[in-house]
């Protein structure tokens, strides 16, 4: 069914990079016009990376960029112009950490000083199922007490001049997740960012893109859908089947960043700044353009990171995109070899030396 939904997206009528939204479906006061965004990743959606994927942005669009997830009680206390999680390229704009927290002076200490770094926006994770979280009653674990959670959202927008979101997960029962988000819009968020999948479910099964939908005609602010998007067809059949305001990517980006260019080109936009002609297309020209990614991406690791912590990341996120690369998985082995710099960029040029191809679609469970 999304597949069939693809062509009829492109129809004048919903291209949502096109469509002047209402002032009460606005994100961040009207200056995003692109429907597509990056998610917030732990250990992906650091400087560097989010630098490489904003150069393959239309000409002229503008999204919003997250960070890695940050947690309040150790954020008032760190350096954010030295913490790896927090370092941001000064030409960086449309800017929205996102923090784990449940207690107001923390929070407030921290929004206060995301302010000063630069946010334009602050997003709460209320999704994130993993232990340590659910230990400190932090993200998905607030979505078991709605009123708590309605709670974390008040005392943040109370601490905040700037617009807060939400990132939320599924739950079983659709009556709780409509009830659920309708507290957290009472309670003033600006945007709900919705991953259909539960808890339990993690990143096993098929994201229910229904239940986008559902919030989606439910609320009055924009919707955010996330989950399943691999390709740029997908994003635009995720806009069209749910009505959703954007689409946001998360592991798929690792792999293909020129995944906005793409979806820019099926709705009309000019190439990104600096790039000429249309956008790779062909498993071969995806392959190629992997490579240039790649070894683009090296050098702002160099200019990001120390050379330690920037090959672990680098090779995490080689980790993460390599199931759509054809080899992948010799791609990843050779970056394990690498012990310097110098020694990854050798690795990238043998292994791109010869021609690749990429998938369009694998098993995200990894």
């Amino acid at each position: 069914m999304r597949q069939a939904l693809v062509e009829e997206s492109l129809s004048p009528s919903v291209r949502p990079a096109r469509r002047v939204l209402g002032l009460e479906r606005a994100i961040l006061g009207g200056e995003v016009n692109f429907p597509v965004c990056l998610a917030p990743m732990v250990g992906l959606s650091h400087v560097a990376f989010r630098r490489l994927v904003r150069e393959y942005l239309p000409r002229d669009a503008c999204t919003i960029w997250p960070t890695e997830m940050l947690n309040s009680r150790r954020l008032p206390n760190e350096n954010l112009r030295t913490t790896p999680e927090t370092l941001r390229a000064e030409d960086e704009t449309q800017l929205v950490p996102q923090i784990l927290g449940n207690e107001e002076k923390p929070i407030r200490e921290s929004v206060a000083r995301l302010i000063e770094w630069g946010a334009s926006g602050i997003d709460i994770n209320m999704g994130c199922p993993v232990k340590k979280a659910l230990m400190h009653n932090y993200g998905v674990a607030l979505m078991g007490d709605p009123q708590y959670a309605a709670d974390v959202v008040r005392m943040t927008v109370r601490a905040s001049r700037v617009p807060i979101s939400v990132k939320l997960r599924a739950t079983e029962n659709r009556e709780q997740l409509l009830a659920f988000v309708d507290g957290i819009q009472d309670a003033g968020a600006s945007w709900i960012t919705l991953h259909p999948r539960t808890a339990a479910q993690k990143r096993r099964g098929t994201a229910d893109w229904v239940q986008i939908r559902d919030v989606r005609e439910r609320l009055k602010i924009p919707v955010i859908g996330n989950g399943d998007i691999q390709t740029a067809d997908d994003a635009l059949a995720m806009l069209q089947e749910t009505g959703c305001d954007l689409a946001m990517v998360g592991r798929a980006l690792t792999a293909r960043p020129w995944l906005l260019w793409q979806v820019g080109e099926k709705l009309g936009w000019a190439p990104p700044s600096g790039r000429e002609g249309r956008a790779p297309a062909t498993p071969e020209e995806e392959g190629a353009e992997c490579g240039r990614a790649l070894k683009r991406l090296l050098v702002l690791h160099r200019e990001s990171f120390d050379e330690n912590l920037g090959l672990r990341k680098f090779r995490f996120l080689i980790r993460t995109g390599s199931p759509w690369l054809l080899f992948g998985h010799d791609l990843y082995a050779r970056s394990t070899k690498a012990k310097t710099y110098d020694q990854l960029a050798e690795q990238l040029d043998v292994f791109f030396s010869k021609e690749q191809s990429m998938a369009q679609r694998t098993d995200l469970v990894q």
